[in-house]
């Protein structure tokens, strides 16, 4: 079971670790108080997960919001 706090992670290694319980929970193996801690920690990684999308779409409306352009390295851009 991981210790680090759901706040101290990544978007992509809350991500990561709650596939990893939703898969664990979706087997049934385990017993209750083991999936019931899953669980919860499952909650708290998926409202980790929210909330960075969250601030992630809050910056790029700010961006938009002023003008700015958003710069995803080209890899749409045929004529690079």
């Amino acid at each position: 079971m991981n210790t680090i706090k759901p706040s101290e992670l990544t978007f992509e290694q809350a991500h990561t670790e709650l596939q990893e319980i939703v898969s664990e929970l979706e087997s049934g193996d385990g017993n209750l108080e083991t999936s019931l801690a899953r669980y919860e920690r499952g909650v708290l990684l998926g409202r980790r997960c929210n909330d960075l999308l969250d601030k992630a779409e809050l910056r790029v409306r700010e961006l938009l919001a002023n003008g700015g352009e958003v710069d995803f390295g080209g890899a749409l851009d045929s004529r690079a």
